[in-house]
């Protein structure tokens, strides 16, 4: 039996403060998990709220099933990846009033060495969220040079992602890469002193790829906006730079879309305003939840409201 997904949720009082939860209202989680943030949604939107939960992790999703089980026909559940949210409105009969999006790999899904998401336990090279044909195994064995180089750098920020990239394609040349352990190792072997920060860029980048994470973040966002009610909420945590820049740039350019120039005394590109923008300055965690899960210390928080 699947065991369930316990964890601590990330920013948990802030992300419902913005969500704005009220009883009878009806929200979207589309990074569902172990359903941390969704029981308190549920408790807060009693007694006849509902909750759609979106995860394309079959085991995030049972063990969610198993943890909101108390809620019954309250909650609709969804095996798919919440950039294809707007393909289930479908089956929603009711609507949206807040959207939340907690992003990044979850921590049950690092623990599980059998994922091989982390660098820190041997495990075979998969990565995967889903059910995706691309595994980090295809990755790491089947890119041509630049291509590695290039999703290192783009996803990774990792300034010897060339080097990386040389020293993975002459070790692949002896034997197929096939566990975390073995890239980790050839990882490490490319400077005398390699630091931690390293290693978790290339699995980071790794596994944006095998994910396709910021394409769904992209279509996810708009998606958002599009099926929530007017006044709902949309509530997205990341937790790197990349993720966090693409969220904001996104708002930017829905609370504020003219194109038009600055001395036109009338807007001529007709680009409507779609969202006001909850926050200038990201939420994050105080030095009291970083203490208490670290994992939750690169966490940022962005808001907005459908108009």
């Amino acid at each position: 039996m699947t065991q369930p997904f316990l964890h601590r949720p990330v920013l948990l009082n802030q992300s419902l403060e913005y969500l704005n939860i009220k009883p009878g209202k009806n929200y979207l989680d589309g990074t569902l998990g172990g359903g941390g943030h969704s029981k308190m949604i549920l408790e807060k939107s009693s007694p006849d709220g509902k909750l759609v939960g979106m995860d394309r992790d079959a085991a995030a999703l049972m063990a969610a099933r198993e943890n909101l089980k108390i809620y019954g026909d309250r909650v609709l559940f969804f095996e798919r990846n919440f950039s294809e949210m707007a393909e289930i409105k479908a089956d929603i009969l009711f609507d949206i009033h807040g959207v939340l999006l907690d992003l990044g790999v979850s921590s049950p899904q690092i623990d599980r060495q059998e994922r091989g998401f982390s660098f820190q336990a041997d495990g075979p090279l998969d990565m995967r969220m889903g059910t995706s044909p691309l595994t980090a195994e295809r990755v790491i064995n089947e890119y041509q040079p630049s291509e590695l180089k290039r999703i290192f750098w783009e996803y990774g920020q990792e300034k010897f992602s060339g080097r990386i990239a040389r020293a993975i394609v002459k070790a692949r040349e002896i034997s197929v890469i096939t566990t975390t352990g073995q890239l980790a190792e050839i990882i490490r072997s490319t400077r005398p002193e390699m630091p931690t920060k390293t290693l978790s860029r290339i699995f980071q980048a790794v596994r944006i790829e095998v994910n396709d994470e910021l394409g769904s973040l992209k279509n996810g966002l708009q998606a958002a906006v599009d099926i929530m009610a007017p006044g709902g909420r949309l509530v997205v945590l990341t937790y790197h730079s990349l993720e966090d820049g693409m969220t904001k740039q996104f708002f930017r350019e829905q609370a504020d879309p003219c194109t038009c120039p600055k001395g036109l005394p009338y807007c001529a590109c007709g680009r409507k305003t779609t969202i006001k923008m909850l926050n200038r300055k990201p939420v994050v965690p105080d030095d009291d939840e970083v203490r208490q899960n670290p994992r939750s210390r690169s966490a940022h928080l962005r808001a907005a409201e459908k108009l």
